[in-house]
């Protein structure tokens, strides 16, 4: 018997398995290989490039001798100062720079960092249904209990505040959230944020919001921070991903008081070596991009797209909540199948289109799909067309 017979993964790998995306685009690209030329509107990476200004920076710093070395695990003052003004243009937020920012290599990162800062394993941790998956994945791996919440179409995708008072919180560290929402694309209030504010010092847990798409299809981006108290007992993730057009280049950051930034400090100075400087300066940049900027890019843009969505979900029978925000579009399948996978699987196969099954999000999710913007007009209306042509 060979060593590598002998040998067994570490037992946490029993609590997940591959990343869904991560399995679905391998066999997506074996069938473009097999010249199948499969549309993808299932995963949410922009495909537009940041703003000239930003291209610009990192390429004019990253010729320069000395800013190749380590960088600090805090972030650049620069980063810090910038991410500081821009809570403050876009939100109406104050922050301190040096002691309630803390620059991340992404939001998934963030979800790491604060899991393992705040959460003993055993402990509990909120987590929404539908959601996004890696609340559930890291938690487990964490060694913490994942306790579901419900999202419901019926409440326009917002937490049951009474059904949460009833439940046993005594073991509760974190709650999962994210407005405006991914999968639903339901929007949050300012009075859904003061009830989550409520609810976090009421009971001493710590609410995390997720707030990447508030820029995409959305009139007034609001933050859970400019609830009075917010940042006693509750953190807030941002991205530029999303909003700025960066999902490669890994930025982004969390914000809360300064006693919460320097336990994920703790954490996060024991894993990584800080973010190559010119990424950093050159996001420092694009966070001053114009207004007209991200009115084109995450309105007009996106709007354009939106309707060809619209399109497809109609022709597949779906019914949706026109109102939604963010970069994808959810919609509820018709009766006549019995889960969204059934549905998805016919359009991969016959239509060569890929479109998200809700169930990868939670049971609440089982019977919607979704279908992302992050693809150029002329690609959706081929996927329009393809989808007709099939027998649904």
């Amino acid at each position: 018997m060979e060593a590598t017979d002998r040998i067994r993964p570490a037992d946490r790998l029993e609590e997940v398995s591959e990343y869904y995306f991560s399995r679905k685009l391998k066999e997506i690209a074996r069938m473009n290989a097999e010249g199948q030329d499969v549309i993808s509107l299932g995963i949410g990476s922009p495909d537009m490039p940041p703003s000239e200004e930003t291209i610009r920076t990192l390429c004019e710093n990253a010729v320069r001798p000395d800013v190749h070395g380590y960088q600090p695990t805090t972030g650049i003052p620069e980063l810090r100062q910038a991410f500081a003004q821009w809570y403050k243009r876009w939100y109406g937020v104050s922050l301190d720079p040096g002691k309630e920012i803390q620059p991340l290599i992404g939001s998934k990162e963030g979800i790491l960092h604060v899991t393992l800062a705040f959460v003993n394993p055993g402990e509990e941790v909120l987590v929404p249904n539908p959601g996004y998956p890696t609340y559930t994945s890291l938690s487990k791996l964490l060694g913490a209990k994942v306790v579901n919440y419900n999202l419901k179409e019926e409440d326009g995708w917002m937490p049951d505040f009474d059904k949460l008072e009833r439940m046993d919180l005594s073991r509760v560290k974190l709650m999962w959230t994210n407005y405006p929402n991914m999968p639903t694309g339901a929007n949050a209030s300012m009075d859904l944020y003061r009830r989550l504010v409520d609810f976090a010092r009421k009971h001493a847990i710590v609410v995390v919001n997720d707030n990447p798409y508030s820029f995409i299809l959305n009139d007034k981006p609001i933050s859970l921070l400019a609830v009075e108290g917010a940042k006693e007992c509750c953190i807030e993730f941002n991205s530029m991903s999303k909003s700025h057009n960066m999902p490669g280049w890994r930025v982004a950051m969390l914000a809360s008081n300064p006693q919460f930034v320097q336990w994920v400090l703790k954490v996060k100075s024991n894993i990584d070596s800080g973010t190559f400087r010119c990424i950093q300066l050159a996001a420092a940049q694009a966070l001053q991009n114009a207004p007209e900027w991200h009115q084109e890019m995450n309105v007009n843009l996106y709007r354009r797209r939106r309707q060809w969505a619209e399109s497809i979900m109609q022709a597949l029978g779906c019914t949706f909540d026109s109102r939604q925000a963010g970069m994808f579009l959810w919609g509820r399948i018709p009766d006549g199948y019995a889960d969204a996978e059934k549905l998805t699987e016919k359009v991969l196969r016959e239509a060569r289109v890929f479109i998200t099954p809700g169930f990868i999000f939670g049971s609440n999710g089982a019977r919607h799909i979704r279908i992302s913007l992050c693809c150029k007009e002329e690609r959706l209306r081929e996927a329009l067309e393809r989808i007709k042509q099939i027998q649904l």
